[in-house]
This record gives C-alpha cells, sequence and structure tokens, in this order.
C-alpha cells in the first residue's frame, strides 16, 4: 500500500443531508423508547410501567380537562370585563351629553349627535322623529341600569 492510498479522501460537505443525519442521530441515546444499536437490548414494558403508563395518561387526561375548564372561566371573566368596559366608556359619554330631564332606572333613552359634534340624551326615538330628525346622526339606544352605568341596548 503506498502513501496515496494510506490518505483519507477529502469530505464533500455539500453532500451530507443534515435533515437525514438529525432524522438518524439522538443527542441522548439513552432516553430513546428502542434500542439505538444493533448491539442493544430490546426494551419490554413492564407490569409496573404498564400501571405507570395508564396513570400518567388519565393524569394528563384530567389535567387537561381541568385546564380546559379554567381557561372556559377565565374567557368569561374576560368578556365581563370587557362588557363592563363598554358600559363605563358609553356611560362617559353620556354622562359628558347634554341631558336635559332626569333619567329614570330602567328606561331606555337615545343618544344623537348634534352638528357641532355635541352629544345629546333623548327620550325621543329616531323613528318617532321621523324624516324630520333635528340631529347629525343616532348612535345609540341605551339603557340606565342600577348601579348609574348605561348598557348599550342597539348601536346604529
Amino acid at each position: 500500500m503506498t502513501d496515496k492510498d494510506k490518505k483519507a479522501k477529502p469530505i464533500d460537505v455539500d453532500k451530507i443531508d443534515l435533515d437525514l443525519m438529525k432524522k438518524h442521530t439522538t443527542d441522548m441515546p439513552g432516553l430513546l423508547e428502542y434500542a439505538h444499536s444493533v448491539g442493544g437490548f430490546s426494551i419490554v414494558p413492564t407490569k409496573e410501567g404498564a400501571i405507570k403508563g395508564r396513570a400518567l395518561k388519565v393524569m394528563e387526561e384530567q389535567t387537561n380537562m381541568q385546564m380546559d375548564q379554567i381557561f372556559q372561566q377565565m374567557k368569561l371573566l374576560a368578556e365581563q370585563a370587557q362588557k363592563i368596559k363598554s358600559r363605563a366608556e358609553i356611560s362617559v359619554e353620556i354622562y359628558d351629553a347634554t341631558l336635559g330631564f332626569e333619567p329614570l332606572v330602567g328606561n331606555s333613552y337615545f343618544l344623537y349627535e348634534k352638528s357641532n359634534g355635541k352629544k345629546l340624551v333623548s327620550m325621543v326615538s329616531p323613528k318617532e322623529w321621523g324624516d324630520k330628525i333635528p340631529f347629525e346622526r343616532y348612535i345609540a339606544q341605551v339603557k340606565l341600569l342600577a348601579d348609574h352605568t348605561w348598557d348599550v341596548i342597539e348601536e346604529n
């Protein structure tokens, strides 16, 4: 054998398939569920392992179910908080508007915008005004709640 034969052939890095290498190699072969080499022993589940596996699966299902329940409760609370925030925002808008009467809890009123941009609360609905509505636009029908916030019944 000559020195030329003993020399290692250069490796062409461009020809290495990294995706294929990742599929067939692992950083921690001891954690694989199967033998990772030809001489490796087969791994057979024991009765204890089967019991633990079933218990773990049931525990995961139960935990996921409870987490889903909590998520649904959080979602409901977030929706309720958003509704309260919207009520507070419209309430501020209404209390900044012209209000020529004392509104009664439980009654519905109508919010309009004048041509100068100011808002006005009225007892008269847009239908009652007909074509002769004296305002720039109708904004919403609102109802005064017991906590003196306003709930939007209908938006234009």
